[in-house]
């Protein structure tokens, strides 16, 4: 009987370690509404509903924004294939890393953050906040991680549009508060925010 308690409390606490993390269903790679359709829909959205995104939609919308389509290639382009830049995501339940080559997020912080993502007000009622970092020792310049930045930005914008979301790119956030709230590394910078939710 004891070792049966034992057993399952380990099972128990396996559990509780890894419900820190988000394991991502497999993102839909077909479907979608066509690209001409989606360009001709696509728009910045500053005002949303507080409520949250399915996991598949979670899924689909980071893997068109940075995840990988080949073995060791990308969704999105980078300079020298450096793939310098990541992902976190604030939602109401805490602050995430994208973890792209395992499909999942990897919890940093509990806790709803996004309102401290960016000045506006509508970050705080958006489905999710999504922040871009760049590893400044792996890009290939400044200037280049930038003109990533965009690459994935734009992909995001049209998986919203081709979804029925709402999108907003956004560049007025406090750099440093961000820096510390993700416990960035030093070589590491934020760069750009992006609100994603259902337009209101």
């Amino acid at each position: 009987m004891n070792r049966f308690i034992m057993l399952a409390s380990l099972f128990i606490l396996g559990s509780s370690i890894s419900a820190q993390d988000i394991k991502l269903p497999a993102p839909n790679r077909t479907g979608g509404k066509p690209l001409m359709q989606a360009l001709n829909e696509r728009k910045s959205t500053r005002s949303y509903q507080d409520k949250e995104l399915t996991l598949q939609q979670l899924s689909d919308l980071l893997w068109a924004a940075n995840g990988f389509n080949r073995d060791t290639k990308r969704t999105v382009p980078t300079a020298n294939d450096r793939q310098e830049l990541e992902l976190y995501v604030a939602t109401r339940n805490g602050i995430y890393f994208y973890d792209a080559h395992q499909h999942l997020l990897r919890e940093v912080k509990k806790g709803d953050y996004r309102a401290q993502t960016g000045v506006q007000d509508f970050v705080a009622q958006a489905a999710l906040n999504l922040i871009f970092v760049s590893d400044m020792e792996k890009a290939s310049s400044r200037q280049y991680a930038y003109t990533d930045c965009g690459f994935v930005a734009q992909n995001i914008y049209l998986y919203c549009a081709s979804e029925g979301l709402g999108s907003v790119v956004r560049g007025s956030f406090d750099k440093e508060k961000l820096h510390q709230l993700l416990n960035l590394s030093p070589n590491q910078e934020v760069l750009l925010t992006q609100s994603v939710g259902y337009p209101d």
